[in-house]
Order: C-alpha cells, then sequence, then structure tokens
C-alpha cells in the first residue's frame, strides 16, 4: 500500500515537473520581443522624417547683355538749352510778391480797394527797354489808405522819373484809364492794407 502511494506522488511530481517546464517556454516565447530584422525600424523612418531634404541648387538665369544706348535728347536736370537764335531771354522769374497790376477802383465796402492781378516778369522783346510783366490768376481786391504814399511815372504822369501823388489823383486816373494793367511795387502795414506804392517802369 505504501509502495503504490510513494509510486503515484513520484508520477504526480514528474507531471508536474514537465508542465512547469512548459509554462517557462511558452512564456519566454510569448515575451520575447520581435526580432529588429522583422520590421523597419521605427527610429530609422523617424530620423528620415524629421531630416530636410537638401534644398534644389538655384538655376541662376542667364546673364543680358545691356542693350545699347542711344544718345538722349533730353536736356539733363539743372542746365538751360541755348537760347534760340533772336531771343533775349529762356526764363521767367517767379511770381513777385510785392507787385500787381492795377486795373481799376473801387469803393465797395466803405473802404478804398484796388482791383489788381498778381504775376511775373517775362522776357523783353528785341528792341525794347522794358521787360512785360505777365498777369496769372484771377482779379483780386487790395485795400489802400488814405493817406498811402504813392509814386508814378509816365503815362500816369508826363515824366519818366518817379513823382508823388495823393490817392485821389490816382484814382481819378484809374477811373479815366481802366484795365491798362499799369505795374507797381507796394508795402502793406500791419493791418494788411497798402501804405506805400511806387509804379515800375514797362513799355
Amino acid at each position: 500500500m505504501r509502495t503504490q502511494a510513494a509510486l503515484t506522488a513520484l508520477a504526480l511530481c514528474a507531471t508536474l515537473a514537465l508542465t512547469a517546464c512548459n509554462g517557462d517556454d511558452e512564456t519566454g516565447a510569448a515575451g520575447t520581443p520581435a526580432s529588429p530584422s522583422a520590421s523597419p525600424s521605427a527610429g530609422a523612418t523617424a530620423t528620415g522624417a524629421a531630416s530636410p531634404s537638401a534644398p534644389a541648387p538655384a538655376s541662376s538665369a542667364p546673364s543680358k547683355k545691356p542693350a545699347p544706348t542711344t544718345p538722349s535728347t533730353v536736356t539733363p536736370a539743372g542746365t538751360k538749352k541755348p537760347p534760340a537764335p533772336g531771343a533775349t531771354c529762356d526764363h521767367k522769374m517767379p511770381i513777385s510778391p510785392d507787385e500787381v497790376a492795377v486795373y481799376r477802383y473801387t469803393p465797395e465796402g466803405g473802404v478804398h480797394s484796388l482791383i489788381v492781378k498778381h504775376g511775373n516778369w517775362g522776357c523783353a522783346a528785341p528792341g525794347m527797354d522794358a521787360a512785360p510783366f505777365d498777369t496769372v490768376g484771377k482779379e483780386t481786391f487790395l485795400n489802400i489808405a488814405e493817406d498811402a504814399k504813392i509814386t508814378v511815372v509816365t503815362p500816369i504822369i508826363d515824366s519818366p522819373l518817379s513823382q508823388p501823388i495823393t490817392l485821389q489823383q490816382l484814382i481819378d486816373w484809374l477811373i479815366a484809364h481802366p484795365n491798362q494793367g499799369r505795374v507797381f511795387r507796394y508795402h502793406l502795414d500791419g493791418a494788411g492794407v497798402i501804405d506805400w506804392m511806387d509804379q515800375q517802369y514797362t513799355s
């Protein structure tokens, strides 16, 4: 009886030992990581994705030869063309800030006013000893003081030399000879009223 029990126990131990060995083999097979050669390397793929592609070499366009230049007919800035034959000047002065052509007189608004136009000096014609005063823009008004100092020449008076006259004398002449546009240099006082005028000689 004892011998049979001992044999049974021995057989059971052998079975358990065999079963334990098989279990270790299966665990080892299941836990063994896949061989690196079985699939592409993840590290290699990441490295390939992260590295930028090498830039393509820039294609240099063939250089063009400059077109042959032709002599320019435009006058360079800051230089002047020679005047045409017979011309005495090739320019005009800027708009004069203190000279006007006087056309008429008006007492509108209860003040003495001269109707004038601004302008600039042009070029004297051949054989003439005075340049013309070329007016620009529209007619405007300039107030003049009752006691303004006024000097005039021909044709307002019969003299090529400046002579003083009163404002009333100038008014009388303008009423009798409107729109002649005689040129005067003038000065304004602090109130913007003419306090002196000097007629400029024109042909």
